[in-house]
């Protein structure tokens, strides 16, 4: 599997592509990569030709030269699929963030002319239940960013930036969100504040929802909610398997995937 470069609008993707036969594209979580993915392609690629993506920020591929929004991630992944997949119709596997992806692909008209088959895991970009916890956090931080907030710039922004390196700042945010900086935290940002639960109706796609029983970053809950709102959407649980359901009980996912794949073989 050789690393290629896309590049789109300036910004450099790197890819993966192997097996034979109809075009499946896989699509990593936020601060995962190809490389997690690629069990999945190895046990696939019998059956399909696998392409694997580094979204910009992430693995091999350097960050973007802004911050990026689903949207802007989206752009890429259509002219990813026209420019160097080249196929009239393609399959889908998306883990997590990629379900976000997903979801905004397939409510476009042109480009979901051309995805078929569609399989989700661990799919984010519905609105979450959240806890007290997470409450106190967040208005807490509105609290204190409060007084910059009227201030002219540059004093704000100044005044904002200080306050961001702060360690009560640095507490008050998700552990991916402390992770990062720059433009991978604005992106961060830009993506989770962003629900996508009302595309949901809209998408007639035929969608296969896998997903670990023990979920803890996307719970099961919201595997039920997904699988509702879908018109055409199935969903199968699998024991003992967390977020990372194909790493968790690989040869369970697989068979699941293959059965639905190609269900003649």
């Amino acid at each position: 599997m050789d690393l290629q470069n896309f590049v789109f609008e300036g910004t450099q993707t790197a890819w993966y592509k192997m097996g034979s036969g109809k075009p499946l594209l896989i699509l990593h979580g936020w601060g995962s990569s190809s490389a997690v993915m690629k069990p999945i392609a190895e046990k696939l690629k019998d059956i399909r030709t696998c392409y694997l993506i580094d979204f910009p920020g992430f693995g091999q591929s350097p960050e973007p030269p802004a911050a990026w929004d689903v949207d802007r991630y989206t752009d890429l992944t259509e002219a990813f699929i026209h420019q160097i997949i080249e196929a009239d119709s393609v399959d889908v596997l998306v883990h997590s963030y990629g379900n976000r992806v997903l979801l905004k692909l397939l409510s476009r008209s042109e480009i979901k002319q051309k995805i078929d088959k569609v399989i989700i895991t661990g799919g984010a970009g519905l609105k979450p239940k959240r806890s007290m916890k997470y409450y106190f956090r967040k208005y807490t931080a509105k609290l204190l960013k409060a007084p910059f907030l009227i201030l002219p710039n540059p004093l704000r922004d100044k005044g904002l930036n200080s306050l961001r390196r702060t360690k009560l700042w640095k507490m008050l945010g998700s552990s991916d969100y402390k992770q990062l900086s720059g433009v991978m935290r604005e992106t961060f940002v830009k993506s989770v504040t962003e629900y996508l639960d009302d595309l949901l109706p809209q998408i007639e796609h035929e969608a296969l929802l896998v997903w670990g029983k023990n979920d803890t970053a996307t719970p099961l809950d919201q595997a039920y909610r997904m699988d509702k709102r879908l018109k055409n959407g199935v969903l199968v649980e699998i024991e003992n398997a967390g977020h990372y359901a194909f790493l968790d009980q690989p040869q369970q996912f697989t068979a699941i995937c293959r059965a639905y794949l190609n269900p003649d073989s």
